[in-house]
């Protein structure tokens, strides 16, 4: 289905430019604000160019500024792009403020409307995925992501929320492990009961102890008085234990008493305190080559992995790769207050590609510092300390078959965001029929293009 444009300006041959360098799209026009609101409810288009001076005060770009505002009101996620004379930045500016997506001066070229026009509808089209997605997505409102990898790990903590089970959360660094504990416990019958993390590797192994499981007064030099610890902290709810891999073998066992008896001693006290909290762990580390080593104990394991849930880098979420970052650039386009408002085509491109070793944290602080760092609307490689992909690059594999696997991928994605997500289109330009394209879909394990069809 062909997207539709409209254009507002009362110019019989500004229109005529337009639709001949508008070709690929369905231009509707406008010519005053009532025509305009009209069309604007008629077609719902995704992209409105706007002429400022407009009748009855074409000078002052009233009757323009008017309609923006309207537009806006009444369809705040079209984007806006305003035409203004060459020497009327001042108001093209004032409608930026106002919520234009965009402006371009006078006189028109082909080349230049057609490259604003493409932006505003990719920026369109993903706003409108990523509503979707927050309509449809699971009640873990936390996890950003409509990839098959980390919707089977969402499906699979949604399923045990509700219970009590030990869980342990497994995965590189990262990778949103703690996000993952604070969704299961929001979504559990103790969400309002507290939350209480720890980081085991943050926390010296001397003090770990008394950390965890608080000390009476007296119990050693500096224990002025009664100090509770976190486990009993978070009675009644959950604590979540990260980096449990790095928890020191002489307090595993202190640790594996409190999971099977569910009471706890201070340090230096000889009651037993009962507890009644659910614990989810998670670790980088690999737990089971630890047991060999005899580093981890082999019943701690069994006892915190009741049910184990592996969290995927990043690099294996597909196009989840864009969602987060169309996610972390709107929270940190609000937090700073700037002007960045979305990606160029290098930059998809090159997130894309980027293995993101430091996964969503990687991604995080890039997007930050790009927000900040970005010099217009649009965010490049650049700003996000990415090198632009060079389509010629070699694969960093010799094997031929996996050379082919790679290199037909890159080809369905470039064709697939060529043809603005039509899969027919997509067929064509790869020269094959739609079955092949989706037989190699398949092949590829290309779910986010299988299921945006």
């Amino acid at each position: 289905m062909t997207d539709t444009i409209l254009v507002v300006d009362d110019d019989l041959g500004i229109q005529k430019q337009l639709k001949w360098s508008l070709t690929d799209y369905n231009v509707v026009f406008a010519d005053d604000h009532t025509s305009a609101i009209a069309q604007l409810r008629r077609f719902e288009p995704k992209v409105v160019t706007l002429d400022l001076g407009l009748p009855p005060d074409p000078a002052n770009a009233s009757e323009g500024l008017r309609i923006l505002h309207d537009i806006i009101a009444l369809a705040p996620r079209t984007k806006v792009i305003v035409v203004t004379g060459n020497n009327d930045k001042q108001h093209a500016l004032k409608a930026i403020d106002f919520g234009a997506y965009d402006f371009y001066q006078k006189p028109i070229d082909s080349d230049t409307i057609k490259l604003l026009v493409h932006r505003a509808l990719n920026l369109s089209k993903l706003e409108h995925e990523n509503s979707i997605l927050a309509r449809t997505r699971s009640g873990m409102s936390r996890i950003v992501g409509n990839s098959e990898a980390i919707q089977k790990v969402v499906r699979r903590a949604e399923k045990i929320a509700n219970t009590d089970i030990s869980t342990l959360l497994l995965g590189e660094s990262g990778t949103g492990k703690e996000v993952f504990a604070r969704s299961i416990h929001e979504h559990s019958p103790r969400k309002d009961k507290p939350f209480v993390a720890i980081n085991c590797a943050s926390i010296p192994e001397n003090l770990l102890e008394s950390e965890l499981f608080g000390y009476e007064k007296g119990a050693f030099t500096g224990a002025n008085k009664t100090t509770v610890g976190k486990i009993e902290t978070a009675q009644g709810g959950t604590l979540f234990l990260d980096e449990i891999g790095d928890m020191p073998i002489g307090l595993q066992a202190k640790m594996l008493r409190f999971l099977q008896e569910r009471v706890i001693e201070r340090v230096g006290g000889r009651n037993e305190i009962p507890v009644d909290i659910r614990v989810i762990c998670a670790t980088h580390r690999d737990l089971q080559a630890m047991v060999a080593q005899e580093t981890f104990r082999e019943d701690l394991y069994y006892r915190v992995g009741e049910m184990p849930i592996m969290i995927p880098p990043l690099r294996e979420r597909d196009q989840d790769i864009i969602l987060l970052a169309r996610t972390f650039l709107n929270i940190y386009r609000e937090e700073f207050k700037a002007k960045a408002k979305s990606f160029s085509e290098t930059a998809v491109n090159a997130m894309l590609a980027h293995k993101w070793p430091g996964n969503i944290r990687e991604m995080q602080n890039k997007l930050k510092s790009a927000v900040i760092m970005a010099e217009g609307t649009v965010i490049q490689p650049d700003d996000l300390g990415l090198m632009p992909v060079d389509a010629h690059d070699e694969p960093e594999t010799l094997n031929l078959r996996e050379v082919r696997e790679i290199a037909e991928s890159r080809a369905i994605r470039r064709a697939y965001q060529k043809a603005d997500k039509n899969m027919s289109k997509t067929a064509e330009l790869l020269g094959v029929t739609r079955p092949t394209l989706y037989s190699l879909i398949d092949k590829y394990h290309m779910e986010d293009i299988k299921n945006s069809d």
